[in-house]
């Protein structure tokens, strides 16, 4: 199953996807959402949208930096780009591991000239598992 929502350079009518999306998946309700987070500031928007879904992770973009914090009972979480290199950001991509109650956030860092062997490095961690007041 996979879900996604259309960015600021796609075109939303052609692309098929909404604009944000929410699911529920073992257990915990998700929400999707391109841009909620601008200029490293939260946005009026997102806060309302986050407000008014409740989820217990909001999966955004935009700014293509990866992220994780708590905001309250809400985990927000930015996977980063794969794509090209953009400005001093790493490329990365991120993973979202749903154990019971346990959420573990993951981003792992891809290499600029990635062979097969390994795609990249994990940034935060890795096989830890992370409860609410540790991310």
């Amino acid at each position: 199953m996979n879900h996604a929502g259309w960015g600021n350079v796609d075109d939303d009518e052609q692309s098929g996807f909404p604009s944000e999306a929410v699911i529920e998946l073992a257990g915990h309700r998700i929400a999707i959402r391109h841009i909620l987070y601008e200029g490293g500031k939260l946005m009026k928007d997102g806060r309302a949208f986050l407000d008014r879904e409740r989820p217990d992770i909001c999966v955004f973009g935009h700014t293509h930096q990866p992220k994780r914090e708590w905001l309250g009972n809400t985990l927000l979480f930015n996977p980063g780009s794969a794509g090209p290199k953009r400005f001093r950001l790493p490329r990365a991509v991120g993973t979202l591991a749903m154990i019971d109650e346990k959420i573990k956030p993951r981003h792992i860092g891809l290499k600029k000239n990635p062979s097969r062997k390994s795609p990249g490095k994990i940034l935060d961690g890795g096989r830890r598992q992370f409860r609410r007041d540790e991310v």
